[in-house]
């Protein structure tokens, strides 16, 4: 890619970007959040068209209409966020558009061979009949990077591929592009996690403010070095010093279980202050007891107390009225109103804050919070009427924090709060949750990220098939100690 040049109303999203990769290696691409890592991407995929400059695959130049065009010609992009058809199975999700007939008739028995054929290749153990609504986000990860490969791509990217998979499964994705590799294929890698780059990648490129700034070897990297490329400073603690005025207990739960998820006889507790985590491999039940917690899935038995009191939380909305906030894991799914601007997506929330004669809108007063959220968690963006699914992830995270802080919450619940997002934004985040301690509120999170929970919470519990296997101290403990539990129910 040579002289890239990629312009949106009121912004250069890439300035005369290059990229070059070769065949058989793993070349990553890194970046802050809204540096124009998926923007060249999809430039690359025909998502977008650039505004200047030339792409050549295999020496030829290229101009794909769209992305069928790019797969029709070897190139195959797993996108962050997953766009999948999850009412149909996983079968029909891998040939979606393109079929296998014979004599005109389309083979159901046929498409169910070649996709256990592709799976077995890849060592992988989803059952292709199965429905794509009832599998955790790691394995629909993993069913979408064997779509990519069943179409025998030339270059494949893959846009932060771990940010659901648990450790284990990230070694499963490491022995799968290593057989690509080895098949000639070209991977572009983007992520934010700099241990895995370091251990994956043959070159890195680093994109700063639409701009290429440095292209290396992988072996002449460091992460500090890292790091200085792409948020242009040093930056020396990757987390704030955590809050250490802790209160009492203010949330206690006693034996949840529910019939339709996998939370079995949880208890624990949250005190005020405190950021507390949910570590466990992927299906453990972690994200199924956030949102049992916030009225998203009926409570067979257990009990939740409020300072004392016993609440029912068996809606959203009660669970709201009682003071709690839900990040969901899934910002594109669950999370954002992508056709939304940014104003109706910060106050979506909070909108009896904002009636007037209780029918009517004020949107002075939107627009008013909205500008000044957009200042507190340094959401870059050209307008705040800008569609938030024009904002790159990180940006688009942090609009759905402003939203809940507008409603005052005492309770933060946050499913993989960083999830894709890189290292200066994740440490603006932590940093408002570090605030947010610091004026009393409580969390409780969910990460697949070890490092992040050791250095962020003050306790850790670990759950395993559903159940509670271990409480352990966040400055004691070793990533070992959590892993051991982790398997327990395995």
């Amino acid at each position: 890619m040579r002289h890239i040049i990629k312009d949106f109303p009121g912004v250069r999203a890439l300035n005369d970007v290059h990229l070059q990769v070769k065949a058989g290696s793993v070349h990553a691409l890194m970046g802050e959040n809204g540096a124009g890592k998926s923007t060249l991407m999809k430039c690359l995929f025909g998502i977008y068209t650039v505004d200047e400059g030339e792409i050549y695959l295999d020496g030829k130049r290229v101009a794909f209409k769209g992305p069928k065009d790019a797969l029709d010609n070897g190139v195959a992009m797993v996108h962050q966020e997953l766009n999948q058809a999850l009412q149909r199975s996983v079968t029909d999700n891998i040939w979606l558009g393109r079929y296998p007939t014979r004599f005109g008739l389309t083979s159901e028995r046929t498409m169910i061979a070649k996709t256990r054929a592709v799976f077995e290749e890849l060592g992988l153990s989803i059952d292709p009949t199965r429905m794509m609504s009832t599998m955790s986000v790691a394995e629909r990860q993993m069913a979408e990077i064997a779509k990519a490969v069943s179409y025998n791509a030339r270059v494949i990217v893959l846009d932060e591929p771990t940010s659901s998979l648990a450790d284990e499964e990230v070694g499963h994705l490491f022995r799968i592009i290593r057989t690509l590799k080895e098949r000639g294929c070209a991977i572009i890698y983007i992520s934010h996690k700099m241990e895995e780059i370091l251990q994956i990648s043959d070159e890195i490129t680093v994109m700063r403010d639409g701009a290429h700034v440095a292209t290396a070897p992988a072996a002449e990297m460091s992460m500090e070095r890292i790091i200085r490329l792409m948020v242009g400073r040093e930056l020396s603690d990757r987390y704030p010093p955590k809050n250490r005025k802790i209160g009492d207990t203010v949330l206690e739960i006693k034996n949840i279980s529910s019939r339709h998820t996998k939370v079995k006889n949880v208890s624990l507790s949250l005190k005020k202050g405190e950021i507390v985590g949910l570590a466990g491999l992927a299906g453990a039940g972690r994200s199924e007891l956030l949102e049992n917690l916030f009225g998203l899935s009926a409570r067979e038995s257990g009990s939740i107390a409020l300072h004392g009191e016993e609440i029912r939380n068996r809606t959203p909305r009660e669970a709201i009225s009682n003071g709690f906030a839900l990040l969901t894991e899934e910002r594109r799914a669950t999370g954002i109103f992508g056709i939304l601007n940014i104003t109706e997506n910060t106050t979506v929330t909070a909108l009896r804050n904002y009636l007037r004669w209780r029918v009517l809108l004020s949107d002075r007063r939107r627009r008013a919070d909205t500008d000044r959220m957009i200042d507190r968690l340094k959401v870059k963006t050209a307008s705040k009427e800008t569609q938030i699914r024009s904002l790159s992830g990180g940006n688009q995270q942090k609009v759905i924090l402003a939203r809940w802080l507008l409603t005052s919450p005492e309770i933060l619940l946050l499913d993989e709060p960083t999830r894709g997002i890189d290292v200066g934004a994740k440490y603006e985040i932590y940093q408002l949750m570090h605030e947010l301690t610091e004026a009393g509120k409580s969390v409780l999170m969910v990460s697949s990220e070890l490092p992040e929970l050791m250095g962020v919470c003050h306790r850790i519990y670990v759950m395993s098939g559903g159940e509670i296997t271990g409480e352990v101290n966040a400055d004691s403990t070793t990533q070992e100690e959590i892993m051991t539990l982790a398997a327990k129910n395995v």
